[in-house]
């Protein structure tokens, strides 16, 4: 069994066939929820253009319905012989519908069925990548609130530089996340636009209501130049990933900290024995393997922007063959990013924080700083402070005053994580992701 949606009468050679369907099936698997729901409501602005009847489409809808729950249930495959999934989807109707189902691929186009496929896939995998960070976000604003008087070396150059703390170094991962969000709503606006009725990327002579299917699938506005549309395939991926980026660099950098931290030499933080590894030589190792795969994971993930650029770089206007092959480093993206997001909110819901850090001597210099302050408010000139203070550590005299008074805005005694909570919040609610997922609700519940 074989069907290719342009097949006519000439047999491909099956060299040709294996080189460019590559790794599409496997890759379709991930959309084959998102393309059942775009038929969904295609075919629904068909009938009301008059190119389906009000019988045909409530026999596709119903047909669709269940694709879809095959599709959510991860049950749907496809066959042997299957280009992609549209073919998929579309031999699945026919079989069961005859020429009803030839019928849905009316005033469409590969090229924007997989737009569309794309972006449905993007929206909804983006909803969950912000609940995981959203997760972690809380664990590390908790954790920050219950170590915030928790002093801990903070360090420039890799030397003990000044007093931080652990309300600081958690709440700081939490306000970067913020940040990281901002980035990310911005590439869901962008893909939040419905590119279908652009058909191959020249629009159709068919009557096409492109407002009611921007409706339909819950999307803000739609790609309204047909061109645009199909040049944004590939854009979208890349805008995408570079925001997808911005999340692995947070956690890369948290992970490469807990790694130092947990290390003996540092000694900050310690890992519960049943979240690390062992060696097979040594049997004193505790391994925190969680951190250093996370680490490598989102670094590779941070490469991400740049191989989608490299692939659709310098196409000219119109679709190319190029563009299948950024589905493979895109697509399993988020599940490897969410994956990480998962594993690290459980570590740090665990980790045991050291208490007394500072009470030993080798730490003693990073006082130096609130002693020239204190100093320097009494009366002395600061470079004076700084040189006496200076003078009295080189000579071992030093007799550090631990009691450390910060009281500006996201100093230690003030870290403001009321503010960062309220501003994740913010962010958070401007995704508006209630109007999307009602969509797909309608869509595929109101079918009798």
């Amino acid at each position: 069994m074989t069907q290719k949606l342009w097949e006519k009468n000439v047999l491909l050679d099956r060299r040709i066939e294996d080189f460019t369907v590559g790794r599409d099936r496997e890759m379709d698997l991930y959309l084959a929820k998102y393309d059942v729901l775009g038929s969904m409501a295609h075919i629904t602005m068909l009938e009301a253009a008059g190119l389906l009847t009000r019988r045909e489409l409530e026999s596709l809808l119903r047909e669709l319905k269940q694709i879809y729950d095959l599709a959510v249930a991860g049950r749907f495959v496809i066959d042997e012989g299957m280009e992609d999934v549209h073919s998929q989807v579309e031999w699945m109707l026919t079989r069961k519908l005859g020429d009803t189902g030839k019928k849905i691929h009316s005033g469409r186009s590969r090229n924007d069925q997989a737009l569309l496929d794309l972006k449905l896939f993007t929206r909804d995998r983006i909803r969950q990548i912000v609940q995981s960070v959203s997760t972690l976000f809380d664990v590390l604003i908790s954790r920050s609130n219950r170590h915030k008087d928790v002093l801990l070396p903070g360090y420039t150059h890799l030397q003990v530089a000044m007093p931080s703390s652990f309300g600081l170094w958690f709440g700081a991962y939490a306000e970067s996340l913020v940040d990281d969000l901002m980035l990310v709503q911005a590439a869901y606006k962008i893909c939040n636009r419905n590119p279908l009725g652009s058909a191959a990327g020249y629009g159709s002579s068919f009557p096409l209501n492109r407002r009611l299917t921007t409706e339909l699938l819950g999307f803000d506005s739609m790609n309204y130049n047909v061109v645009y549309a199909q040049m944004g395939r590939g854009k979208m991926e890349r805008t995408t990933a570079f925001a997808l980026a911005g999340i692995a660099a947070t956690l890369s950098r948290l992970a490469a900290d807990a790694c130092l931290f947990n290390s003996q030499n540092f000694g900050f933080i310690k890992l519960p024995d049943h979240f690390t590894t062992g060696s097979s030589i040594m049997p004193h190792k505790k391994n925190p393997d969680v951190f250093e795969l996370t680490r490598a994971k989102c670094n590779k993930i941070q490469g991400l922007p740049q191989q989608i650029t490299l692939i659709a770089n310098n196409l000219p206007s119109g679709y190319f063959r190029d563009m299948q092959i950024i589905k493979e480093v895109f697509l399993p993206a988020f599940d490897e990013l969410d994956d990480c997001l998962r594993m690290v909110t459980l570590m740090l819901e665990e980790v045991e924080v050291n208490e007394t850090i500072v009470d030993d001597d080798k730490y003693a210099p990073m006082f130096s700083v609130e002693e020239v302050n204190r100093l320097t408010l009494s009366g002395v000139p600061f470079r004076d402070a700084y040189k006496q203070v200076g003078i009295a550590i080189e000579a071992g005299r030093f007799v550090p005053d631990k009691n450390v008074r910060h009281t500006h805005e996201g100093s230690i005694g003030n870290l403001c994580n009321d503010a960062i909570a309220a501003l994740m919040q913010q962010v958070i609610a401007g995704f508006s992701f209630e109007k999307a997922m009602e969509a797909e609700r309608k869509l595929t519940e109101s079918i009798p």
